[in-house]
């Protein structure tokens, strides 16, 4: 198995130590019944050299890892998995240290959201993008026709998750989930998306050694789950195959049909950059106050070129660099893109490219590069210390959230400040 060493036997050595296959548990416990077994006399006796202690507790690793596979295989049958596939997908099965150690993985120093955008935004990936675009532009108008999702939005999209193709990760998908389930953390979960796997396999949409993609089980050039491309992976080339790995108009048609199933509402913005008029209430900057963008408008809220404000319904303020930076107006397919990837700043870049492959500005007003993002350790502070003062952050557990930001703003309006919810150092200081 990947990743095991041991202290005095040589690899071949070694291996004869570890758990009996998946492949013979599983001919125990799969599909079709087992023939019989043949009556045998008894082996001869051998003397075997008892294994070190290191290579004993690969072998009982192994051996765990092997039942719960068998075991898995069982159920994946009892859910209409024939036996063909469980043998294409669990045969030569491994378990992945590397997985494990990814999903365990909480960054210390989290990113500032322009630290993020500097990267996500590069000129080479604009660049790119837009040769992507000019290129690929007759196949992508079709798919835009279909779904109604802007073609830079497929294209940004796409730069963002393997970009443009060129990164869909290298480890196996049934590898990962396999490995996911067996640990435990997340096992319903990564029981789920495994067999989704199993059924795109059984599916002959892709073979067993071309299903890669990341360690979380993301696969393909824009990085659906199993259970994603069961649900929204097209076939556009008809080639009688969804293959997302392969296949940019599958690629293209399958993003467009998740988005356009999730929400997205064609002839609509993601959203603009704006300038919030003086005296601005910035508890208004939250996502779950909705208004129309006449509204905002109303309000006195503009566009930075001064036009109207597009037609938008549930429109909100978005403040994702406290009041100090940039602010933008947002509506519902930002929260489509959130459904793709539930991450403010992933959607931000998405609509930002987007936005630069049409050739349309970059952010204008000035992003506060002074401030210093939170680590993990300090937030964590931070909300105990507002918990302690009587303002509810929820559990404290390191990361942000609207409990977290609620409290914030609490704590900001007690002091005068701008309630924008934004976790500084400044107020971390003040609460200690």
């Amino acid at each position: 198995m990947e990743g095991m060493q041991t202290t005095s036997r040589s690899p071949a050595s070694a291996r004869r130590w570890l758990a009996p296959t998946v492949l013979a548990i599983f001919t125990l416990a799969g599909c079709a019944s087992a023939p019989p077994a043949e009556t045998k006399a008894p082996a001869p006796s051998v003397a075997v050299a008892s294994p070190t202690p290191a290579v004993a507790g690969e072998v009982e690793h192994g051996q765990r890892f092997a039942r719960w596979v068998a075991e898995f295989s069982t159920s994946a049958c009892a859910a209409g998995i024939d036996e063909a596939t469980l043998h294409i997908a669990f045969d030569k099965v491994r378990f992945i240290p590397r997985v494990i150690a990814s999903d365990r993985a909480q960054p210390e120093f989290t990113r500032t959201v322009w630290d993020y955008l500097d990267g996500a935004l590069s000129a080479q990936r604009i660049a790119r993008g837009q040769d992507k675009l000019l290129q690929l532009r007759p196949d992508i108008d079709i798919t835009t026709a279909r779904y109604g999702v802007p073609a830079e939005i497929l294209v940004a999209i796409w730069g963002m998750e393997s970009n443009y193709g060129s990164n869909v990760g290298d480890i196996p998908t049934i590898d990962a989930l396999a490995t996911l389930g067996f640990e435990g953390r997340r096992e319903e979960w990564a029981r789920g998306q495994l067999l989704a796997a199993l059924k795109i396999l059984q599916n002959r949409d892709i073979t067993r050694a071309q299903m890669i993609g990341s360690w979380a089980g993301a696969m393909g050039q824009t990085q659906f789950l199993p259970s994603n491309f069961l649900a929204y992976a097209v076939d556009a080339d008809g080639d009688g195959r969804r293959d997302i790995w392969g296949s940019v108009p599958d690629v293209m048609a399958s993003t467009a049909n998740f988005l356009a199933r999730s929400g997205w509402q064609a002839g609509q913005p993601w959203g603009l950059e704006v300038r919030l008029p003086p005296g601005f209430d910035y508890a208004r900057a939250d996502a779950d106050v909705r208004q129309p963008a006449s509204f905002w408008a109303d309000q006195g809220v503009q566009a930075m070129d001064g036009a109207p404000l597009p037609a938008m319904e549930g429109a909100s303020i978005l403040l994702p660099a406290s009041a100090r930076g940039p602010a933008f107006l947002v509506g519902p397919n930002f929260r489509t893109i959130l459904r793709y990837n539930n991450s403010t700043s992933y959607a931000l870049a998405v609509g930002l490219l987007a936005q630069k492959l049409a050739g349309g500005p970059a952010v204008q007003a000035p992003w506060p590069r002074d401030l210093q993002a939170l680590t993990r350790s300090q937030l964590l502070a931070l909300q105990t210390a507002l918990n302690g003062r009587g303002f509810d952050s929820g559990t404290p557990d390191g990361t942000m959230g609207p409990a977290t930001q609620r409290g914030i703003r609490q704590y900001q309006r007690s002091l005068g400040l701008p309630a924008d919810g934004y976790p500084s150092l400044d107020l971390l200081q003040r609460l200690q």
